[in-house]
């Protein structure tokens, strides 16, 4: 299918897009409209995994809870020490250096056992998010081919690419991430909250009191820092929108002198960035070190009442010891835990999109009881077809034409006439809204589409060649073809030679862009791919439009071999090009105004003339 927009199709604004940037610890800001919805719907893609997620619980919880008995233990052993070395300088005793070894084994073996806890529940994780981020691409990727065309032609491909990798990225990574650190920062909390109270219910106090302070900060940077990071991504996506327009059209800005204005014009762009970026990067960098100095504040403290509290023998030494990593390790899970609960606003924002993308309107299926022709002999009818991209404006309001089997059809007119809709009406990426397209007979919306589209070759001014060698980009047009076949192909397409020309003949490759080929060689290539496929109706969208004019004449060739024995549409800019066309099609405002041979139109003098004369006037 052609690359160019539909006449009168109607076009989506551009917006800022672009990789993700520096979120920092607040994330994007970006919310989801339905977050409750989303999170549930996304639930779903886990429900097959809900035994894997136990047991990644319970390793996450053991996990978490050894590590939180750690200190608790490590005071045992300071505890040990104390006593015993209390015991010798009372004459009493010594040190019990054998049971201090035996709670340090205990320790480590503690530790060990977390980390394989916390190995296997990482593990399991990354599993479980990489398949659910599979099935998504793989819906996503399913989805794709079952869109009309009308969805592509009102979005940009940045907009579409955006969903298929950004956000589905966006997601693996919370996945993988976000749902393990939730269990264990809620069970840090209630378990270090838990180990506090069994060693000092005053000095648990003492250390809770700087929680309501922590909290309230979080929140207001938070609320402050997030409408900075909203307006950094939107100035990062139209800084790489800007980037992305003047790399692709640099010979342009080069030919008009445009250097100094694209340059001012990325410059405050670039300024826009960096003043949202350092403002939104200081805030959210502001809160670590607040949190810390309240949580030291609280550890000052802590460290005051304990030591009044071990001078008057209510505490042991060993348990303040135990208490103060507590109090250090407690606030960093609940930072952790607002943080997470950002980052899933921005997952569930992310999922959002794609879930939209999945839930847009597929294209009108097949029919139920499809006909499917068997002697295709290529009879096209056109019968009161009236159609129009959006049902207030009507481009082709009542087209009738006949062609028979084997003609030469060209459609000519200006910009905008519906020469292009003509043919996407043709091939069925849209349908009409009344009247009827029938081939040998048969409406097309009778056909499955699959059947319809075999029976076609397209050969379009836009050529479009994948990465691969020559003989893959050829046998493209018929799965499974011999390299004979491909050969001949290639014979007929007057490319034959051409290609023995190069190092590797046809196992050459062919780059993503095909730069290390001319254009009138790919086009040469494209129409190669179209004998391949032994079409039954072709359609030509002016394949000489862009090269010189010895290699137009070669072009002319190959599409006059491609075109014998075949129904073929020609969309033709050149009118030179099309004098021997069976019936020519003049086209304006989305109506036939005017049809008939060459000579017939010009005996008209109509506007086909004024076209034609326009093009040779001197």
């Amino acid at each position: 299918m052609s690359n160019n927009r539909p006449a009168s199709a109607p076009v989506r604004r551009r917006g800022p897009g672009g990789p993700h940037g520096p979120g920092g610890p607040m994330g994007t800001g970006e919310k989801a409209k339905n977050f409750k919805g989303t999170i549930i719907r996304l639930g779903g893609y886990l429900k097959p995994f809900s035994v894997v997620l136990v047991f990644i619980s319970i390793f996450a919880i053991f996990s978490t809870v050894l590590d939180i008995l750690g200190p608790r233990v490590l005071g045992n052993a300071t505890n040990t020490l104390v006593d015993g070395y209390m015991l010798k300088l009372n004459g009493l005793g010594g040190i019990d250096f054998g049971k201090i070894g035996m709670i340090l084994v205990t320790l480590i073996g503690l530790y060990l056992i977390s980390s394989l806890f916390n190995y296997l529940q990482a593990f399991l994780m990354s599993d479980v998010a990489q398949k659910v981020t599979y099935q998504l691409r793989k819906e996503v990727s399913e989805k794709i081919n079952r869109l009309p065309l009308r969805y592509y032609d009102t979005r940009t491909y940045g907009e579409i690419l955006s969903r298929i990798t950004n956000d589905i990225d966006t997601v693996s990574m919370s996945l993988s991430q976000s749902v393990t650190q939730i269990i264990t920062s809620v069970v840090t909390i209630i378990g270090i909250l838990i180990m506090m109270l069994s060693i000092n219910i005053w000095m648990t106090l003492i250390a809770l009191l700087t929680l309501p302070v922590s909290l309230i900060l979080i929140s207001v940077i938070v609320k402050a820092s997030q409408k900075l990071f909203k307006k950094q991504q939107e100035s990062l996506g139209y800084l790489n929108g800007h980037v992305e327009e003047m790399y692709g059209a640099h010979n342009v800005i080069k030919v008009f002198n445009g250097e100094e204005r694209s340059i001012t014009q990325f410059k405050e762009i670039n300024n826009e960035l960096y003043h949202s970026a350092w403002k939104s990067q200081f805030l959210s960098g502001l809160m670590m070190p607040i949190i810390s100095l309240i949580g030291n504040i609280g550890y000052v403290c802590v460290c005051v009442l304990g030591g009044w509290l071990a001078v008057n023998g209510k505490v042991n030494i060993g348990d303040i010891q135990s208490f103060l990593q507590y109090v250090r390790r407690f606030n960093q899970p609940i930072s952790q835990t607002a943080n997470i609960m950002n980052i899933l606003q921005s997952t569930a924002a992310a999922a959002e999109r794609v879930f939209e993308f999945l839930s847009e309107e597929d294209e009108v299926p097949d029919t139920d009881h499809p006909v499917k022709l068997e002697d295709i002999r290529g009879e096209v009818t056109f019968d009161h077809v009236r159609f129009g991209y959006t049902p207030d404006k009507i481009i082709v309001k009542d087209m009738n034409v006949h062609v028979e089997p084997g003609q030469k059809i060209a459609i000519v007119g200006p910009t905008g006439a519906g020469k292009t809709t003509i043919i996407n009406l043709l091939m069925r990426f849209y349908d009409v809204n009344e009247g009827s397209i029938r081939v040998d007979g048969v409406d097309i919306r009778d056909m499955r589409r699959d059947d319809l589209r075999n029976m076609f070759g397209m050969v379009l001014q836009d050529t479009w060649l994948f990465s691969g060698t020559i003989k893959e980009n050829l046998s493209y047009g018929r799965q499974g073809a011999t390299d004979e076949e491909v050969y001949e192909a290639a014979r007929t397409a007057k490319v034959h030679h051409f290609i023995h020309t190069l190092s590797d003949g046809y196992d050459t490759v062919i780059n993503e862009e095909a730069s290390n080929i001319s254009q009138g060689q790919k086009q040469l290539l494209t129409i190669a791919r179209a004998v391949i496929s032994d079409p039954k109706i072709l359609i030509l969208d002016e394949a000489t439009s862009s090269v010189d004019t010895r290699t137009e004449i070669l072009i002319q060739k190959a599409m006059n071999n491609l075109m014998q024995g075949r129904t073929s549409f020609i969309i033709a800019h050149r009118l030179s090009t099309i004098r021997d066309a069976d019936l020519i099609l003049v086209m304006k405002d989305g109506d036939i105004i005017e049809q008939g041979t060459h000579a017939q139109l010009m005996e008209m003098n109509g506007f086909y003339t004024t076209l034609y004369n326009s093009q040779f006037a001197h």
